[in-house]
This record gives structure tokens, sequence and C-alpha cells, in this order.
């Protein structure tokens, strides 16, 4: 047992964050001083007492330097994400790009100031040089619109998103209240000049609604917001087992770019594990369902470090994948969310698969390059096996540009449905407020008044007062 201590702090929370990425939080105890000095002597002497910070520096990036290189030293452990704690590195670097004036200063920080090693910081500036070359920073009036479907057919074992298993009539109850707030926000933008540069419909499982469910969420939102301008529609069919060709017409129909098929995995026992009720073979026909409907982009995601699975069992998976021709295939890596039933099996499942999932990661990056992709973005979350990351990779010319510009944040969103937050861009400052509505879809729909006076107050209000 640990006991750190650091100096000159008020807020202990970064620093216990890079710390779990060594410890599981059972190993440790992190305290400012003051909270330390009112320990009783006797709570002082359990364990191991370190201090941090005994000059007494303002600089947070110093103190957690010096916590990551007494880790490294005690465990043995060289994380190659460095004292990095946050989900948006890429953001950094285009960061670090702008106030250092160019590549090799952003490289030089990233490797010396934040101690990421080689080859994360190569995977970096190839990611955000490569989303600049794409997508370029975006039209001051343009939006990302995120419109949420919180219902899922079962809930998977890592799982801790808002997601449902409820009747048809709680379904429909909730989609006249969405079809409400999509009425509403497509009105306001068209008054207030903002358009919408990419729209994704997420959950949950969208494909959870029947195809007459989908057609008539879709047919609002080609009847109320205007799509002329629009560069990417993107619906996430994710679950195989909710995947017909009815409901995949009538996305098509719709003029939907992009969907995703979720495999997770391609091995029937870990889907079992993880409680999805589809076979592998399922994905399969779910693809070639996707091909007879003639869509034209699929993003696949599988995830490295799930139960019981070994590296090679990870590369067929993405041997199948890539044999079944996604243009985007998102690698995940396992996080374990602290809702999730994973968690509550095994609190600490992801600290003992950090060496399996460096192996499988180091995997899809051969095999992605082999097969002519490249990453095109990227982000981490708590949690994760070997604190690594989860990497988006594409074809060429085919990248989600709502997947960038949610990640990088320099674009107001506008999150429609139970459990969407809205982000309102201020570019003067690079500044995101946060604008959410309610998680729980019933409070929802009895509330939706109040959700859309939240975006008239913080969003639309805001854009008519030229901010």
């Amino acid at each position: 047992m640990y006991n750190f201590v650091i100096k000159n702090i008020t807020n202990k929370y970064d620093f216990a964050e890079l710390v779990k990425i060594f410890l599981t939080p059972e190993e440790f105890s992190a305290y400012t001083e003051d909270e330390f000095a009112e320990l009783s002597p006797n709570e002082r002497n359990q364990g191991k007492t370190v201090f941090f910070n005994e000059i007494l520096s303002d600089d947070k990036n110093f103190i957690k330097r010096q916590i990551y290189n007494y880790l490294s030293k005690e465990t043995g452990k060289v994380p190659p994400w460095g004292i990095l704690t946050g989900v948006r590195p890429v953001k950094l670097t285009g960061e670090l790009f702008d106030r250092l004036g160019g590549e090799d200063a952003a490289v030089k920080e990233l490797t010396e100031t934040y101690l990421l090693s080689p080859e994360k910081t190569a995977l970096l500036i190839d990611t955000y040089k490569y989303q600049q070359e794409i997508c370029g920073k975006p039209d001051k009036k343009s939006v990302g619109i995120y419109i949420g479907i919180p219902f899922c057919p079962t809930r998977c074992l890592y799982c801790s998103f808002t997601s449902n298993q409820v009747s048809d009539s709680e379904i429909a109850r909730y989609l006249e209240a969405l079809k409400a707030e999509i009425a509403y926000v497509g009105r306001r933008m068209k008054e207030t000049g903002l358009w919408p540069e990419s729209i994704y419909i997420g959950g949950g499982t969208p494909t959870t609604l029947t195809a007459e469910q989908l057609d008539d969420l879709l047919t609002t939102v080609e009847d109320n917001i205007d799509l002329s301008k629009t560069l990417e529609f993107t619906v996430e069919a994710g679950r195989p087992d909710t995947i017909t060709l009815d409901k995949l017409r009538v996305i098509k129909k719709h003029g939907v770019h992009r969907i995703s098929i979720n495999p997770q995995s391609m091995k029937e026992r870990t889907l079992e594990l993880i409680g999805r009720s589809h076979k592998p073979m399922d994905i399969i026909d779910a693809f070639q369902k996707a091909d007879e409907a003639e869509i034209s982009m699929v993003n696949a995601d599988v995830i490295a470090g799930l139960p019981e699975e070994e590296p090679e069992d990870f590369a067929e998976t993405l041997r199948e994948i890539l044999a079944l021709n996604a243009e985007n295939i998102t690698v995940h890596t396992l996080a374990v969310k602290r809702a999730s039933r994973l968690v509550e099996m095994d609190k600490d499942y992801h600290y003992r698969q950090a060496e399996k999932v460096r192996k499988m990661l180091e995997i899809s990056k051969k095999m992605m390059a082999e097969a002519g992709f490249r990453p095109y973005y990227l982000y981490r979350q708590k949690h994760m096996a070997g604190a690594f990351e989860n990497v988006g990779y594409c074809k060429e010319g085919t990248p989600c540009i709502y997947n960038i510009r949610i990640m990088e944040e320099r674009q107001t969103i506008l999150a429609l449905g139970a459990g969407g937050i809205s982000k309102m861009y201020y570019p003067e400052e690079n500044r995101l407020e946060r604008v959410p509505n309610v998680s729980n879809y019933e409070i929802y729909i009895s509330r939706l008044d109040e959700m859309l006076d939240r975006k008239e107050r913080n969003i639309f209000m805001e854009v008519e007062r030229g901010c």
C-alpha cells in the first residue's frame, strides 16, 4: 500500500488517474498536503508514504513526470502514453501545432514534456495531419447533429451506455418526443443560419427500431432539417441481430451514406460471454444485406482484450472483417466501465489484460497498414486495458467526419434525444459549453420542453448574439 502526498496542489484527481495506470485503486491512496495532515498518526503509518513536488512547482506536467518516473522504477512499467490521461490526445496535438508553430516542436513537446513513446507520438502526428488534409477546419456556421436511440436488444457485458430493453409501445412514445425535438432544432437552425455538416444517429442500437419506425424518423429529419450542404449521414446499425434488408433499404432510400455493423469479435464463444445474441454468421449475413441494399460505406467495430481471447483470436476476427470489405474498421481497446457487469465480476480485469492487448494492437496496426487502411481518428478512455487507445482506420477517402469533429472539439454539436450532450463551441476562446439532455428516456419524454429550453437559451440565443 502506497500513500502518495502531492504538495502545492488543491485537486489530486488528475494525478490519481495517472497513478491508476500503474496501480489498482486498492494499492494506493493519494492526498493533498492538507488531507494528509488530517490523518491520524496510525493512518499515516499504513503503507509506504511518498512525497511529490518538494520544490512546490506550479507546473502540473512537472509533477506528473515525477510520479510517472517514480512508478516506472517501482513497477517496471513504461506506459507508452506517458503522463497523458485525457480522452483526446489528437486534439492536444493540434493545439501544440498551433501554439508551437509546427511538427518538429510538437514532436519535441509530446516526447519530452508528456513522455510519449516514439510510436504513439508518430501515431498522433500522422492522425492529426491526415485529419487536416481531409477535413480542415469546420465552417463557423456548421454543426454536427447527434440523434440518440437509447434502446438495445440486450446489454453487453462491458457496456454502461444509456440503453434500455423496453416494449414497442415505449419506443413509440419516445419517438414522438424525439421527433418534436428534431422539428424544433431544424426550425431554429434555419432561423439562425446553422447547417449540418454531418448527422449521426447512434445509441443504443438505432436498428432496434422497426423499418417503419426508421422510415418515420428519417422522414422527420428530411422534412425538418436542411440537408442540402450535409456531407455525411450515418446510422449506427451496430448489432447484426437487428439488421434486416427492409431496414437497410429504408436507410438507403433516405440518403444515408454510411452504417456501422459492429461484430466486436468473430469468435462465437466470445459473443456468448459478452452477452451478444448473434452468431458470426449473422455478421457475414449483415454485410451481405448491406451490399444488396447498396450501402456505400460500412464501419465495423472490434474490441481487443475481450474475455478468454488470445492474440490469434483477435487476428482471426480482423482477417474475417477485412475479407468482408468494410471501408472503416475501428479497433477498440476494452474499457471496463464502472457501471458494467464486467467490473462487478472482476474489477481488476483490465490490469491483467495489458500484455495481451499490446500484442493485439500491434497485430491490428500491421494488418490495417498491409490492407491499405490508415488511422484517421483516435481517442482514449478510463479503465482501458493497458491504458492504450481506440483507433479508427479507414480506406483512403472514407473517414467518418462526425468522429473527427467530435474528438477535435472545434464545432458545435447538437445532440438530440435521451442522453444526448450538446456542446456549444466558442471559436474565439476555443471553448465548449455542455448542454445536456437527461439520460433516462422516460424523464426525457416528460421534460421535453425543458430540454428544448436548454438548447434555446444556451445554443440558439447564443448564436443570435453572435457568439
